[in-house]
């Protein structure tokens, strides 16, 4: 049972790398009655070891986070490691990336709300009120996103898949991929082929397009 529901103070962890972010979530929640920041970090693992120590409500938690000195690699990751350590606490994805992967690796590993950074001030204020007492807080265009994913859902991908497709974004060949992940070039082949069906794509040129697409492949990382 949250906060929220026995009349005191919704608690609250900010965990973004921006620190400039972090001030204006302060000072709009701040600002906002029923609301008590606790806490705050800039890094996915010190947001896990703070809600283990704080016991907050609900985590407002960037998508994409350095994982600082632990195992939490970043936001999916941290919420997934927080949830387990914390069953009770709620986490709110504040994050300016919203494609339709994200918003559903952001569900899978147990997030209840996704607001985007690009969004009104009440968005945000809502989501956390609908999470702190039970429900699923979503931004209209992740709400979107997840009710376009159940209906139409995304092929399922190993890791090693998604390993060879961001090296093929990079621009290597198949040798220089078999290199990189220490693997028999037919190996490589084989990889491409499933890759190709899954995606339904025909090419290497196409198959980067779509894995763009479903956020496989961060643009951001692309050389």
């Amino acid at each position: 049972m949250t906060s929220a529901v026995s009349g005191a103070p919704v608690r609250l962890l900010l965990v973004d790398d921006h620190t400039v972010v972090r001030a204006g979530l302060r000072a709009l929640l701040g600002g906002e009655p029923g609301f008590e920041v606790v806490g705050e970090t800039g890094d996915a693992s010190d947001g896990v070891r703070l809600a283990e120590r704080l016991r907050p409500d609900v985590v407002l938690m960037d998508l994409r986070l350095p994982g600082g000195a632990g195992p939490a690699s970043d936001g999916v990751d941290a919420t997934r490691r927080l949830l387990a350590a914390v069953p009770g606490t709620r986490v709110v994805m504040f994050t300016g990336y919203g494609s339709q992967s994200d918003v559903r690796r952001a569900v899978e590993a147990g997030a209840t709300g996704y607001v985007l950074k690009a969004g009104p001030p009440a968005e945000l204020l809502r989501a956390v009120r609908i999470a702190a007492a039970g429900g699923m807080g979503l931004a209209p265009e992740a709400a979107k996103h997840l009710v376009g994913h159940l209906m139409r859902p995304e092929p399922a991908f190993t890791g090693r898949e998604i390993e060879v497709v961001r090296l093929l974004a990079h621009g290597l060949s198949n040798r220089g991929i078999a290199d990189a992940l220490f693997l028999a070039e037919a190996t490589v082949k084989s990889h491409l082929i499933r890759i190709y069906r899954k995606l339904g794509s025909s090419n290497r040129a196409s198959t980067v397009k779509e894995a763009i697409r479903l956020g496989l492949v961060e643009v951001d990382t692309l050389p």
